[in-house]
């Protein structure tokens, strides 16, 4: 229990934060830091599991690899949050209650929902069923299972993303025993300059891994896939990394949300159809002047802080500041020893400089690295964490202004 619990007064606010991913860790230590002097505002954090969830590690996790063990009541020291633990099955947006475990209700007075993505599974017949996903640690363990006992066999990853790229690569180096065929729409490296591309496909190449593009798979078998057009590709096991949606509790509490499940915002990432509710990460539907955001580590813990300053506004009085944020790069590992980093614009088309190599490398595991210090900051000096690149013309919108 922390050292708020308990000390709150009967009409202390409620903030309730769903998910202790990168954006609910970041709202959660943020508002924490930022109300801690107040004794009229709680703040609980609830998440399936204690340990942190690495995401942008969960490919390591795919093959075997140990990762750091991280606590979220470890992360959370010194802030004054309750950790509650339990899976959230619920939410009645109305009487502002969250169901947990079937037999808790929990109440609130402002929710953070920031309860990730999923793969989507359900778009294609047998995905569900049949193929593996990296949704959490004990799917990415689940396939590290599988591709243990694997042997010669063939793993075959479906979606050309840098999802799917990070996972091909990976698999070719730690099991260069087995096949590995990555499938998708689109070449892999499509957004990314020629050069940038170029290196993607020659580094793929060098592992192993069989490329197919401009392919649809329709159907996922119990030992193969079955794309458009008819053609069988044979597979011991199936890697689904081919789109995500978000979970069904945000529709189901009677929020509004877009064609994949996230609930769409405003401005200052309040749900557009209940104010009292904010949306952060793969959750949230977020409208910037280039489009609504995709889900990214770099534009997840911008959200969450945001969130946790509007909600602050809010209780001061005051009238929360639009959102803005801009794209700045795209990391991408092509196993332990090489990757490539494409920088952009805000609006996430592709710059002409690339890093490569062992730069590369090393590039990318600063930024896979750089929560942990961030969030350690932010306890100390809430500033710290609100600074990211805010995208100039690319994201204005003219809502706000």
């Amino acid at each position: 229990m922390s050292a708020r619990q308990g000390t709150g007064t009967a009409t202390a606010h409620r903030v309730v934060i769903l998910g202790a991913g990168y954006a609910g860790m970041a709202a959660a230590i943020q508002l924490a830091a930022r109300t801690k002097r107040r004794e009229d505002v709680r703040v609980t954090v609830v998440n399936s599991r204690e340990r942190f969830t690495e995401r942008m590690r969960l490919h390591m996790a795919a093959t075997g690899q140990r990762l750091a063990e991280l606590d979220v009541p470890e992360l959370l020291e010194g802030t004054g949050t309750q950790f509650v633990r339990g899976w959230v099955t619920a939410v009645d947006a109305d009487a502002r209650t969250v169901r947990i475990d079937d037999d808790r209700i929990l109440p609130y007075d402002t929710l953070v929902y920031a309860l990730g993505g999923v793969a989507d599974t359900a778009a294609v017949p047998g995905a569900e069923d049949h193929a593996y996903t990296l949704g959490g640690a004990q799917d990415a363990e689940l396939l590290a299972d599988r591709l243990a006992r694997l042997g010669h066999g063939t793993v075959v990853v479906a979606g050309s993303g840098l999802t799917g790229i990070e996972s091909a690569a990976e698999i070719a180096e730690r099991h260069p025993e087995s096949k590995v065929v990555l499938l998708g729409r689109e070449e892999p490296g499509a957004a990314m300059t020629p050069r940038a591309k170029a290196y993607v496909h020659a580094a793929l190449d060098r592992l192993g891994v069989r490329v197919r593009a401009g392919v649809e798979v329709v159907k996922v078998l119990p030992d193969a896939v079955e794309l458009a057009g008819g053609e069988s590709v044979a597979a011991d096991a199936v890697l689904w990394t081919s789109g995500t949606r978000a979970q069904p509790l945000a529709a189901a509490a009677g929020l509004t949300v877009d064609a994949h499940g996230r609930i769409v915002t405003d401005a200052a990432l309040r749900s557009v159809s209940h104010p009292d509710v904010y949306a952060i990460g793969d959750a949230a539907a977020i409208r910037q002047g280039y489009g609504v955001m995709h889900g990214t580590c770099q534009g997840g813990m911008p959200t969450g802080v945001h969130a946790a300053l509007s909600i602050d506004w809010v209780l001061r009085g005051r009238q929360p500041k639009p959102f803005r944020f801009g794209y700045y790069h795209t990391p991408v590992s092509l196993g332990r020893g090489d990757a490539v980093v494409q920088f952009t614009r805000p609006d996430d088309s592709p710059r002409r400089l690339c890093l490569t190599g062992r730069m590369a490398v090393r590039y990318k595991e600063t930024v896979t690295a750089s929560p942990w210090p961030t969030y350690g900051r932010m306890k100390k000096m809430p500033a710290s964490g609100a600074f990211w690149p805010r995208g100039g013309r690319f994201t204005r919108s003219g809502e706000g202004r």
